[in-house]
């Protein structure tokens, strides 16, 4: 179900909404192409080796994979997750730190393959207007990468490996030993399925500098591009994924 939901998505990709990827020219240096009508106001720059860094930090090890990981750590405490692990404190401990651990290896991944295949697959805000091109800029961008100093969007192997490879890395290392392939597979799909939200959530929910994430200490402004820091407008970048 869930790669039949992917396909449908990227079988819609030409919408009549404005993209914030660039039409580029064919690129045949590996990966799939994916194109988007329209022009974009604002021009791709892509990101610093010390921004990819500074992304990559906060992704992996900043207040929003830590609040992931407590909140599902409560749920797999009311729900007896792993039973093998009790209740209590030290229970919930260890649903943490594996829940954790998970966000780290497959933010790890994703920034680690991005590097080896010169992809930057950080989240930008869509420059569209409405609901529903928003919600499939949002998703899209969860299996999608940029490439090449005009940022064209490709097919990206970085992000779709990414959940799995951290649910792989849990299976066999920390999970018990009745847990398998299949297992890890599954919550591979979970995931890509939180990767999704992620974006949604970054697509709709933040507002600018100035909006209760930043006061919350939240905001994290990553951009590639120079611009006007009171910039709050459809075209604002921040925050990336």
């Amino acid at each position: 179900m869930l790669m039949v939901f992917v396909a449908a998505a990227l079988g819609i990709v030409p919408g009549k909404g404005r993209s914030q990827s660039l039409a580029s020219s064919a690129d045949t240096s590996g990966g799939a192409e994916i194109t988007t009508t329209g022009t974009p106001d604002r021009m791709y720059i892509p990101p610093t080796s010390g921004a990819k860094l500074t992304n990559y930090v906060f992704d992996a090890y900043g207040p929003y994979p830590i609040a992931g990981a407590a909140f599902a750590a409560g749920i797999g405490q009311l729900t007896n997750s792993m039973p093998e692990w009790n209740q209590g404190a030290a229970g919930y401990g260890k649903r943490f730190g594996s829940n954790f651990g998970i966000a780290v290896v497959g933010t790890t991944t994703r920034f680690g393959l991005a590097a080896a295949f010169r992809e930057d697959t950080l989240y930008y805000r869509c420059e569209c207007s409405g609901v529903y091109p928003r919600l499939r800029h949002a998703v899209i961008s969860a299996f999608t990468g940029r490439r090449g100093e005009d940022g064209h969007r490709v097919f990206s192997i970085p992000a779709v490996v990414a959940p799995y490879a951290g649910a792989e890395v849990a299976v066999y290392g920390w999970y018990p030993k009745r847990y398998g392939a299949k297992d890890a597979f599954r919550m591979g799909n979970y995931g890509v399925l939180a990767y999704i939200g992620e974006n949604v959530a970054l697509e709709f929910v933040y507002s600018g500098p100035h909006s209760l994430f930043s006061r919350m200490h939240l905001h994290n402004p990553r951009s590639s591009a120079d611009q006007d820091p009171n910039d709050q407008g459809p075209n604002d970048q921040g925050p990336n994924k």
